[in-house]
């Protein structure tokens, strides 16, 4: 941005363009490392390649639901100022998990271990098999990734070791190249997600032919579900899917209660801290760019004549809204040391075109699955 005075949607697609190709030390199969949007999509569909199965990267992100949106701020006495959260993929199902059910393949395999030290011994024994295996970790503790608070840095992130090269292991985290971490701190990185356990996760070898025209139709029919809701089938779903992108454009317009921006984000380092969260999370943090929405669009294009339906209206109106949301990450980004907090209407006004945007869209897939 600094360098050429780009916008930072724009930037941040700049530092994924590049590909290399295979690198020694990955295991059999492993397809290797290149250019990515959506970070869990492509370790999905490194591993199903590995397994068998090659498809597109945006093909792997429909199959694991696509797009999505979870709206909630958290606050906490510790915490000085509010932490903002928004999903804007498919969730809460882990990503990998969604992809085999819609393909209706075997579950990933996951072993779990108590510590580190027999984690990284089953670890070991996949990528002895040959497997690749993909583990949830603390994104804050890899030394290649920041985090602005504790909290964020035991953000659950998965990412795929691909394979060993001496006495460091070689991790796809959905990058142009492979990156380098030793076992302490992988150990420690993979402490920092309590609720996973250690689990090494792992995909068999697909045996059977997979009906993907079947699983295309049933992965468009649970981003239908989740973003018309209920999603958990309790009073937190008013937070998710286009309820929650309601819920995201009141707040911001609230300039009275203390639920609403004015209140939670009114002083300049919770401003600062908000918008640049707001940014991040539209861009890349759970997400790709533009909330995923482009990428969805690219899926639909590739899905329609695969699997004999018509969403050319729906890509369409996918892609709009992912301009929207682009555009509200560029803005937030841009207003983040101003402490303005007018930009909230034109953010509200942006949010609510894209939910109307994206109501449609969830008509337009319910009449392509007709």
């Amino acid at each position: 941005m600094a360098r050429t005075g780009e916008a930072y949607t724009t930037a941040h697609r700049h530092i994924t363009a590049r590909q290399v190709s295979v690198v020694p030390g990955v295991t059999p199969g492993y397809p290797g490392f290149g250019a990515t949007a959506h970070q869990p999509s492509s370790l999905a569909r490194h591993l199903l390649g590995q397994a068998g199965l090659d498809v597109s990267e945006a093909m792997a992100c429909g199959l694991g639901g696509g797009i999505g949106f979870l709206y909630a701020i958290f606050e906490y006495k510790e915490v000085d100022h509010p932490l903002l959260t928004i999903v804007a993929q498919h969730h809460p199902q882990p990503w990998l998990d969604a992809v085999a059910e819609h393909l209706r393949l075997p579950a990933p395999q996951t072993v779990t271990s108590s510590a580190a030290k027999p984690a990284l011994a089953k670890l070991d024994r996949a990528l002895d098999e040959g497997r690749a295996a993909q583990l949830i970790v603390g994104r804050g503790f890899l030394p290649w990734h920041d985090a602005d608070s504790p909290e964020e840095a035991a953000d659950a992130y998965p990412i795929v070791i691909a394979g060993r090269d001496g006495d460091e292991y070689l991790v796809d985290d959905g990058t142009p190249e492979p990156l380098r971490i030793d076992r302490d701190q992988l150990g420690t990185a993979w402490a920092a997600h309590r609720k996973g356990r250690f689990g090494v996760t792992t995909l068999q070898p697909i045996a059977a032919p997979v009906d993907l025209p079947d699983a295309i139709r049933s992965s468009i029919d649970t981003t239908v579900r989740h973003l018309s809701g209920p999603v958990l089938g309790n009073s937190f779903d008013v937070n998710m899917g286009l309820s929650g992108m309601a819920k995201f454009v009141t707040e911001l317009r609230d300039v009275t209660t203390k639920a609403g921006w004015t209140r939670r984000f009114g002083t300049p380092e919770s401003f600062r801290i908000g918008m640049t969260r707001l940014a991040d999370c539209l861009t890349w943090a759970h997400t790709a760019p533009g909330g995923t929405r482009p990428l969805y669009a690219e899926f639909l294009t590739e899905a329609g004549p695969t699997a004999g339906l018509l969403f050319a209206d729906a890509a369409a109106s996918a892609a709009l809204a992912g301009d929207r949301w682009t555009t509200i990450a560029d803005v937030s980004w841009s207003a983040r040391d101003t402490a303005d907090t007018s930009v909230f209407a034109r953010i509200a006004d942006l949010a609510d075109e894209a939910l109307t945007t994206e109501t449609t869209m969830v008509e337009q897939l319910r009449e392509g699955l007709a």
